[in-house]
């Protein structure tokens, strides 16, 4: 993942919200690599981490037009949930920005997108009953954070 120069922030804060989740590397830029990447010597290159079980490496590269994660919510980062809890303890930590929050969908204070997205909801929407996931659909396009128990009431036929 791209980052201006905030990398190493932005992978300290993710290993302290997901499990399973540490740093495991931490590399900096040498002076032949001044010039041509416009980042100082010393300064946080990469850094190699682990979220919840997934290796990523997040990289330093400077302001390049096309390359700022907040312009673009092409590319999102799912993560399935079993509980309200989880849902909650998820989305207190990474929206930052309310505008485009929608169906579960944020983006972080780095300019990440999420989806924050309870694991019934697969069940719901491939149920063969057509009316059900009428309803669910509808339930959940009003949400920003899902709610599984009104995803769950709209399922059984309630309001």
């Amino acid at each position: 993942m791209w980052f201006e120069d905030n990398a190493e922030e932005a992978a300290k804060y993710y290993v302290s919200v997901f499990p399973n989740s540490k740093i495991k590397e931490v590399i900096k830029y040498p002076e032949a690599a001044e010039e041509a990447s416009g980042q100082p010597s010393g300064s946080v290159m990469t850094v190699t981490l682990t979220l919840n079980g997934m290796d990523f490496q997040f990289l330093n590269g400077g302001m390049v037009e096309g390359y700022n994660l907040s312009t673009s919510g092409s590319v999102s980062f799912v993560i399935h949930c079993k509980s309200q809890k989880e849902i909650d303890k998820y989305w207190k930590a990474l929206p930052a920005v309310p505008e485009v929050e929608q169906c579960g969908w944020c983006r972080d204070k780095f300019g990440v997108t999420w989806q924050i997205v309870p694991d019934v909801l697969g069940k719901y929407l491939t149920d063969p009953d057509k009316q059900r996931v009428e309803r669910v659909t509808a339930c959940f396009m009003k949400m920003k954070k899902f709610d599984i128990k009104e995803l769950e009431n709209a399922y059984k036929g309630g309001e």
